[in-house]
């Protein structure tokens, strides 16, 4: 069975990349897959910038339901529908994965798909034929406690199941109301700084990412920023797949891939 690789995406805002409103995002989701996975994953982990728990909750029904966790948008928004099946099994393998490295976990059977999963799945895999596992978040958000996660999901990418993380390489929600040229220049410090960490020693320079520059301003909060940190300490050689430089109401942001 082929390895599959573990990748870093940006899901964008809300369900915007579904609307037509964030193109280049969309693009960004659907180019992960047609351009770097050449093979079809037996299952796909999804570690969502969404999905907070204290332990580490794993989603464990057969038949996912849609969590539309956001707010405001047009009411077709809320009609999204990614059938994908669940995998109990694969979510029982996860907390024994987990237990073997000291991480306490819980199966959730009742969590649905929240935006930070069905948005890129239904660009990046649209027939929703795959099995779908989501593994959230540390309510902590340790850097350390992700580390380990990412280093406790490694095995599975021997056997044939592409971890996703999903979450924003820039996630500022005043800077993106009130964008400026200083706005900008922080933004590209922070992706440049991040772009460097990644390809030279990912899980040590990320243990370290608050004191990058501008770090606190591209991230207040660091829930979009630990799903990279899952990632790249599965293992694998690096490569950045996506790279906007901030301008234009755009903020800069990157895309990695694992393998």
């Amino acid at each position: 069975m082929m390895r599959m690789p573990a990748l870093f995406v940006n899901h964008g805002g809300g369900p915007m990349p579904l609307m037509g409103r964030q193109p280049m995002i969309a693009h960004h989701l659907q180019e992960s897959v047609t351009k770097y996975i050449t093979e079809k994953p037996r299952a796909i982990v999804v570690i969502s910038a969404h999905h907070e728990a204290n332990p580490i909750a794993i989603t464990s029904s057969a038949k996912p339901s849609m969590y539309f966790d956001y707010y405001g948008f047009p009411p077709e928004t809320y009609e999204f529908k990614y059938p994908a099946p669940g995998n109990p099994e694969l979510a029982r393998q996860i907390q024994n994965l987990l237990s073997e490295k000291g991480i306490e976990s819980q199966l959730d059977a009742k969590r649905g798909l929240d935006h930070g999963a069905f948005v890129p799945l239904m660009l990046m895999y649209p027939d929703a034929d795959i099995p779908v596992v989501c593994v959230s978040l540390h309510s902590s958000l340790s850097p350390d406690i992700h580390l380990a996660l990412g280093n406790a999901l490694a095995p599975l990418q021997d056997q044939g199941v592409l971890l996703l993380g999903s979450g924003f390489a820039f996630h500022n929600f005043d800077a993106m109301r009130n964008p400026d040229e200083a706005s900008y220049k922080k933004s590209n410090d922070f992706n440049n700084w991040l772009k460097d960490a990644v390809m030279a020693n990912p899980v040590e320079k990320l243990r370290d990412w608050k004191n990058a520059p501008s770090a606190r301003f591209a991230h207040p909060r660091e829930e979009h920023l630990m799903p990279l940190l899952v990632t790249a300490a599965a293992g694998g050689s690096p490569q950045i797949i996506y790279d906007r430089q901030a301008g234009n109401g755009d903020f800069a942001i990157s895309g990695y891939l694992f393998e």
